[in-house]
C-alpha cells in the first residue's frame, strides 16, 4: 500500500502576471491538504517569485526559449518525482507536453473553450471546465477541483521582505512588454504631480530592461513629484509594492504583484480585459477602453493611436481620489 503524501506539480511557465494569478492555485492545493507536496515548472526569470510562496515544494526551470534539447533530461526528472497529477495552468502546447511527459497517473487540463491553443487538450488526460468564472484567476482555482479542492478563497501566501524605508510614496509603473498597454509617460508625470499636489505624496517611478528612458520621461514631466526607482529584482518590486500607498500601472507584472501584496491600486486597462485580467480586490479601480478597442489581446494597435490613450490625466486623478478615499 502506497501511503505516501501526494505529490502535484503545477505547470505555469510565464509570464510574470500570469505567474501571479496562478499561485492561488498552488495555495490552494497547500491548504487543502498540508501533507501534500506541491512542486512548480516555470519559466527561470520566475522562479525567484514562486520561491517566494510560502510552502511550495520544488521550483523546477524550463526555458522553451533554448529549444527543446533538454526535454528528455527533463521527463527524466519529471518521472522520478512520480507525481499524482498534474496541472496546467497555461493552456498552450508547450506547457501541456511539459505537463505530459510528467507521466503523472492524471493530467489535468481545461476544455477547448478555455484554451489559449485548442490542440493542448490532445495531451491532458482529464479536461475540466472551469464554468462561468471569468478572471483567470478563479479559472485555476476552478482547477483545483479535479483534485477534490472545494475552497476556492484567494490566498497569496507570500514571503515578501520588509520594506526598505518608512517614507510614504506612491509607485508608479509606465512600462508593459506590450506597446498596447502604456500610457504615455507625460500623463504619468503630470499624475505624479497631482498627486503630489493633492495628497504630499511623491512618486516612485519602477522600470525594467530597456524602460529606462520612459521612467526618465516620467520624472522629467512630474514637475519635481517623481523620482525613478533603482534597478530591482521580483523580490525589490514585492518588498517596495508593500510599502507603497497606492500603485498606478498599466496591465503587466509589477501591478498585479501590487494586487497580491495587498497595495491599493489604480489600474489602466487598453487591450485586455480588466474582468479577466486585472485587479481582484473590489476596493481596487481599474479604468478601461477595452470596450472601445479594436485590438484586442494585441500587442500592438492596429490604428493610429492605441486606445490606452484616450484616457486622461484628469480621470486618472480622479480614479486616485476615489481609491485614497476608500483606504
Amino acid at each position: 500500500m502506497n501511503d505516501r503524501a501526494p505529490r502535484f506539480l503545477i505547470v505555469r511557465l510565464g509570464s510574470l502576471g500570469d505567474v501571479i494569478h496562478a499561485i492561488p492555485a498552488a495555495a490552494a492545493l497547500i491548504h487543502h491538504d498540508r501533507e501534500a507536496r506541491v512542486d512548480w515548472i516555470v519559466d527561470p526569470r520566475y522562479v525567484e517569485l514562486v520561491q517566494r510562496v510560502e510552502r511550495i515544494g520544488h521550483v523546477i526551470p524550463f526555458d522553451t526559449r533554448q529549444g527543446w534539447g533538454t526535454l528528455v533530461a527533463m521527463a527524466r526528472r519529471l518521472r522520478g518525482e512520480r507525481y499524482d497529477a498534474v496541472i496546467d495552468l497555461q493552456g498552450l502546447i508547450k506547457s501541456a507536453v511539459l505537463a505530459r511527459i510528467a507521466g503523472a497517473r492524471r493530467t489535468i487540463g481545461f476544455t477547448r473553450a478555455h484554451l489559449r491553443e485548442p490542440l493542448a487538450r490532445l495531451f491532458y488526460a482529464e479536461m475540466h471546465d472551469p464554468g462561468d468564472v471569468v478572471h483567470v484567476i478563479d479559472k485555476g482555482l476552478a482547477l483545483t477541483r479535479a483534485l477534490g479542492v472545494h475552497d476556492m478563497t484567494v490566498r497569496f501566501p507570500l514571503d515578501v521582505p520588509p520594506r526598505a524605508t518608512p517614507d510614504s510614496y506612491v509607485l508608479i509603473n509606465p512600462g508593459a512588454a506590450w506597446p498596447n498597454k502604456r500610457w504615455p509617460p507625460d500623463r504619468f508625470g503630470a499624475l505624479a504631480a497631482a498627486i503630489r499636489e493633492r495628497h504630499g505624496l511623491r512618486s516612485l517611478v519602477l522600470w525594467g530592461p530597456g524602460e529606462e528612458a520612459a521612467a526618465s520621461a516620467v520624472v522629467a514631466s512630474s514637475r519635481g513629484a517623481a523620482e525613478r526607482a533603482p534597478a530591482t529584482s521580483i523580490t525589490d518590486i514585492l518588498a517596495i509594492a508593500k510599502g507603497a500607498s497606492l500603485m498606478v500601472s498599466g496591465d503587466t507584472g509589477p501591478l498585479h504583484i501590487a494586487g497580491a501584496v495587498g497595495t491599493p491600486i489604480v489600474a489602466l486597462f487598453g487591450p485586455t480585459r480588466a474582468e479577466r485580467n486585472g485587479p481582484w480586490s473590489p476596493a481596487d479601480i481599474s479604468i478601461s477602453r477595452f470596450d472601445r478597442c479594436v485590438c484586442h489581446y494585441e500587442r500592438r494597435c492596429r490604428r493610429d493611436r492605441p486606445c490606452i490613450d484616450d484616457i486622461t490625466v484628469d480621470e486618472v486623478v480622479a480614479a486616485v481620489e476615489r481609491r485614497v478615499a476608500a483606504r
